[in-house]
């Protein structure tokens, strides 16, 4: 049974388009990718730098993961995408690494750079997780 989620306080899909932030199954978890909105004024600027886009996503990704009752330490998988890789690769995995502090349970991902972003972000993010059923 795949259970879907929807997240009030997360940020909305855009206009126009339909998606649960998260679809659950089987003890899995797949997270929607995620932008560096605020959940709170969604059509908002987005922060300044890569840093503070990628902690912004992450502070959205939480919000669905807790909502669905998961924690970071049930991620298995990140994909990530960056539109400059090349200059905001070191600024990512600083942000990275503020969320993920333990080496041993540092999550596998993949890191790919991309033409575009939607809204023009620096960083889109999604995860998948999984506990025990």
């Amino acid at each position: 049974m795949i259970q879907r989620h929807f997240v009030a306080a997360a940020p909305p899909p855009p206009k126009g388009v339909k998606y649960h932030h998260a679809s659950a199954a089987a003890g899995w978890l797949h997270v929607t990718g995620q932008l560096p909105t605020d959940p709170a004024a969604p059509d908002a600027p987005f922060p300044e730098g890569i840093e503070a886009q990628t902690a912004q996503t992450f502070r959205n990704l939480a919000t669905i993961v807790e909502a669905a009752g998961y924690s970071f330490a049930d991620t298995v998988f990140a994909r990530i995408y960056l539109s400059d890789f090349d200059r905001d690769y070191d600024g990512l995995n600083r942000a990275f690494y503020r969320v993920f502090t333990d080496e041993a349970a540092v999550p596998s991902r993949t890191t790919v750079g991309v033409a575009r972003l939607g809204r023009g972000a620096l960083v889109e993010i999604d995860l998948v997780l999984h506990r025990e059923p």
